[in-house]
């Protein structure tokens, strides 16, 4: 490692999200009531934008905070806001929340947007934008698809019906495309610029018995349907990236080196490094995170070797292993990314660079 610095998290943490001014968000997914979510300030040496060597200051400081009655499944910023979206059971309902000015210490609730017959629907995936406005396109299944903006809690787009297949992640491509991937693997392209547009399919649902997830470039990096191929990954560990412009065969695809299959589907990612061209990383299937270069890959499916594994949620902790619960990339800086484990634990890391790799 370059740089590892640890955090201890009083619960399980779902996910992380970079907020305004390199903020790291953070939030519970236990089940009672009580949930924190939390705004922290990232070690001063992580801000910097050149390596200080060492620094007195090496954790995280809380900056603010709130509290959550829904287990946080999922969380947004909304950029160049002060808003945050949550989602999470026991319905596809999406909480809007406010982080105050400096002089409190309180992200409040502000408002829930409903979907019709959100009962009983899966949690909402959700993705954010702001360049028209602030946006948020959410939704749990296919038919359900809506972009409400936020302020306002004005409904601007709405998916035609077309079957209610459960969804595993929704993506702004750009300001008027969105992506969608189905639980079984199927990719589907919305237009925005239609209020009640239907989304089309561009890629066939995956064989049976495997569940998927999908990880795409960030909406800011994106110039089209094209700048960047989507990855997906699946419950098995096959990874395939698709470029949506011939999205009926994949690009390249490969194994990775993930335990047997049946460990569980619920913490699955894979993500795109924005500053690393063909880079990505995957975790959900144990306590590692694993960093790809997929610039050799063809279309064979073998097994892949890892350019990078983090093991550090493996070896901190005494009693069950540690599962890595989520991971994301440092927006500026290349090989950083922070990860998250069932063991409260919050890891953000720097790894020396091999030759030859990322």
């Amino acid at each position: 490692y370059r740089e590892l610095h640890t955090f201890e998290l009083q619960a399980p943490t779902r996910l992380i999200e970079w907020a305004r001014g390199s903020r790291v968000c953070v939030a519970g997914y236990g089940q009672s009531g009580g949930n924190e979510i939390l705004q922290l300030i990232p070690p001063p040496s992580l801000q910097a934008k050149e390596t200080q060597g060492l620094c007195p200051e090496r954790d995280f400081k809380v900056e603010c905070g709130g509290f959550s009655k829904h287990p946080v499944y999922s969380l947004k910023y909304v950029p160049d806001t002060s808003f945050l979206v949550t989602s999470g059971p026991p319905d596809s309902s999406v909480q809007v929340w406010q982080v105050s000015a400096e002089d409190s210490d309180v992200i409040k609730p502000v408002g829930t947007i409903v979907t019709e017959n959100s009962t009983g629907q899966p949690w909402a995936k959700i993705a954010t934008m702001s360049a028209r406005a602030p946006w948020v396109l959410h939704g749990s299944t296919l038919d359900s698809v809506q972009i409400t903006e936020v302020e306002l809690r004005k409904n601007v787009y709405t998916a035609a019906r077309r079957g209610g297949e459960e969804l595993s992640g929704v993506a702004f491509l750009d300001p008027s495309t969105a992506l969608l991937c189905c639980a079984r693997g199927g990719l589907c392209v919305a237009d925005l610029r239609q209020p009640r547009g239907s989304s089309q399919p561009v890629s066939r649902t995956a064989p049976p018995g495997d569940r998927w997830c999908m990880g795409t470039a960030r909406p800011a990096q994106c110039t089209g349907t094209a700048s960047e191929p989507v990855a997906r990954l699946s419950s098995s560990g096959l990874l395939t990236l698709t470029d949506l412009r011939k999205a009926s065969e994949p690009l390249a695809s490969a194994r990775a080196r993930v335990p047997s299959p049946g460990s569980g589907t619920e913490f699955l990612c894979v993500s795109w490094a924005p500053a690393l061209p063909g880079c990505l990383a995957v975790s959900g299937f144990d306590g590692t995170v694993q960093v790809y270069d997929t610039q050799g890959w063809d279309s064979s499916g073998r097994e892949a070797e890892p350019t990078f594994v983090h093991r550090g949620h493996v070896l901190g902790g005494a009693g069950d292993p540690a599962l890595v619960t989520a991971h994301t990339w440092h927006p500026q800086k290349a090989r950083t990314l922070l990860s998250a484990a069932t063991d409260g634990s919050l890891h953000i890391w720097d790894w020396v660079q091999p030759a030859g790799n990322c």
